[in-house]
């Protein structure tokens, strides 16, 4: 694996998976010059990042991003983590969602008398050990991806979830576009592994054209929510769908929305 700066918490231990207060991590208002030869959207960039309390959070708290907070605070409100579950991370660098769910899961037995889950994460790239999961190199769109998730797995999931964003273009119908589209893929992988009962979890953009993956969303899993996560930056288009009681392999609702007052 090739080596990766980890920040670690001030105690050695190693992360939690809890969602503490962040009291304590307030804006520093660090100004940043615009040096020769930087562009004035790379300075933003980097004074947003140093003024960012989730950021100062991560690093403190020893999680690989500040995308950790978002999985917690999706799953306190929907409790999909649970001991026990057997989890899929697609796109998984660089490891904060996985660096969560180890303890939420009870990936590593640690909790007494609770089932003990397991969590699988795939991504393009390497991405360095976390103790308590399996991290391989995979594409997820690739021929039978599917059967070897499962295999890694030791059978089918509970949980599929992704915070895969494709790489920005600059032009924001684009990147928005991209984006829907590899959300409907993940959840197309997720169809295929999930259990009865199970949840999908995926970022999109907000920007009209999710109708259709919302649709088939709404045949496939009793319930679908969206959420933006208190730490999602309020610039930022980014949403949660987080859709629950998957129907099952062959088992696809009828087309009209339950909830749309015409039917």
């Amino acid at each position: 694996m090739k080596g990766q700066a980890v920040a670690k918490k001030p105690t050695g231990k190693s992360p939690t998976g809890k969602n503490s207060s962040g009291r304590g991590y307030r804006d520093l208002t660090v100004k940043v010059k615009t040096a020769r030869g930087r562009k004035l959207s790379s300075t933003r960039w980097l004074q947003r990042q140093l003024n960012d309390p989730y950021v100062a959070r991560a690093k403190a708290e020893g999680y690989r991003g500040r995308a950790a907070f978002k999985i917690m605070e999706l799953d306190d409100k929907f409790r999909f983590l649970v001991p026990g579950a057997r989890v899929v991370d697609l796109g998984c660098a660089p490891g904060g969602w996985i660096q969560v769910a180890v303890p939420r899961i009870n990936a590593l037995g640690e909790k007494s008398g609770k089932a003990v889950g397991r969590i699988v994460g795939v991504d393009l790239q390497e991405v360095d050990p976390i103790p308590g999961a399996e991290v391989h190199q995979l594409d997820f769109m690739s021929d039978d991806a599917d059967a070897q998730v499962k295999e890694w797995l030791g059978g089918e999931a509970d949980v599929v979830m992704s915070d895969m964003a494709a790489a920005s273009s600059g032009h924001k119908q684009t990147d928005h576009l991209r984006i829907i589209a590899l959300c409907e893929a993940a959840a197309y992988l997720a169809f295929d592994v999930l259990s009865e009962g199970g949840t999908f979890v995926a970022k999109v953009l907000a920007g009209g054209a999710e109708g259709e993956l919302q649709k088939v969303l709404k045949q496939r899993f009793t319930k679908v929510h969206h959420m933006k996560p208190p730490s999602s930056r309020s610039d930022s288009s980014e949403k949660f769908v987080v859709a629950t009681g998957f129907r099952g392999r062959g088992e696809v609702a009828d087309e009209h929305d339950p909830e749309d007052p015409r039917y």
